[in-house]
C-alpha cells in the first residue's frame, strides 16, 4: 500500500525558491527547517560528505497530511542542466489556477519566466483546458492550468 508524499526540487538558493512558491501559489512552510548531514545522508544519496538544508512546503489544496514540495539546497551541487519540457525524466509540476493569465503574470512578477505561449484547447473526452508552461526563478518548469 503506497501513498504519494512529496516532490523534491534541488535549489541553488532554497530560501529564494521557497519565497517564490509562497508568494505565487500560497504554499506554506511545514516546519521543521531541515539541515541534514552525516554518514546516513552520504549513504542514502551516494554523495560523500553530503550536506543539505531546506524545508517542505504544504501544497495548495491540501492539509498538513497532504503531499509536499520539498526544497533542498546541497553544499555539493552539480552543474545545472537547463530544464526542458521534452528532457527525459521529471519535466514539470502543475498547478490548477482560477485564472491562467493572472497566474502567469504573478509568476513573472515574482521573478519567474515565460517558457511557452498560453493556449486553450479542446481535449477529446476530457474537456477544454487553458494552460501555459512557465519557469520558476531557477528555471524549473511549472504548468499553470484551468479546465473549463
Amino acid at each position: 500500500n503506497a501513498r504519494y508524499v512529496h516532490t523534491n526540487i534541488v535549489a541553488d538558493d532554497w530560501k529564494r525558491l521557497v519565497q517564490f512558491y509562497k508568494e505565487v501559489f500560497g504554499c506554506e512552510p511545514m516546519p521543521p527547517q531541515r539541515h541534514h548531514s552525516g554518514q546516513w545522508l552520504a549513504d542514502v544519496t551516494g554523495i560523500p560528505g553530503a550536506d543539505l538544508e531546506g524545508i517542505h512546503l504544504r501544497l495548495p489544496g491540501f492539509d498538513d497530511n497532504g503531499p509536499t514540495l520539498e526544497i533542498f539546497q546541497y553544499q555539493q551541487a552539480e552543474d545545472r542542466l537547463q530544464p526542458a519540457t521534452n528532457r527525459p525524466g521529471f519535466a514539470h509540476i502543475a498547478f490548477a489556477v482560477d485564472d491562467v493569465e493572472a497566474a502567469r503574470e504573478a509568476v513573472l512578477a515574482a521573478g519567474g519566466g515565460a517558457l511557452g505561449e498560453l493556449v486553450t484547447v479542446d481535449v477529446a473526452g476530457a474537456g477544454r483546458i487553458t494552460l501555459v508552461y512557465m519557469k520558476d526563478p531557477e528555471g524549473n518548469i511549472i504548468e499553470l492550468q484551468r479546465w473549463a
